[in-house]
C-alpha cells in the first residue's frame, strides 16, 4: 500500500484515469456493436450512418490512448469494407 503522500495521490490519479478509460472503451465497443448489428440486419443506409457515428469515437479513443492508433485504423477499415460490401 502507498505510504507517501505523493504515492497516495498517484494512486488516486490512476484510479480516476482508469475509470475514464473504461468508460471510453465501453463507449467505443457500443458504437462498434451498433455497426455490427446494422450490418447483420442487411440495411446499408443504417449501417453507413452507424459507421459515420462510430468512426470519430474510435479515432478519439486512439487519440486519448485508450486503444492503439493502428488498432483503431484497422477496426474502422474492416467495418468500412463490410459496410461497403452491403451497398453492392
Amino acid at each position: 500500500m502507498a505510504n507517501t503522500t505523493s504515492a497516495k495521490k498517484a494512486t488516486r490519479k490512476i484510479a480516476a484515469r482508469t475509470a475514464v478509460n473504461k468508460a471510453r472503451r465501453s463507449r467505443v465497443r457500443g458504437f462498434i456493436r451498433k455497426v455490427e448489428e446494422a450490418i447483420a440486419s442487411g440495411d446499408a443506409t443504417v449501417a453507413k450512418d452507424a459507421l459515420q457515428a462510430a468512426q470519430p469515437e474510435i479515432q478519439r479513443a486512439a487519440t486519448k490512448g485508450v486503444v492503439h492508433a493502428n488498432t483503431a485504423s484497422r477496426k474502422i477499415s474492416r467495418l468500412a469494407a463490410r459496410v461497403k460490401a452491403l451497398a453492392v
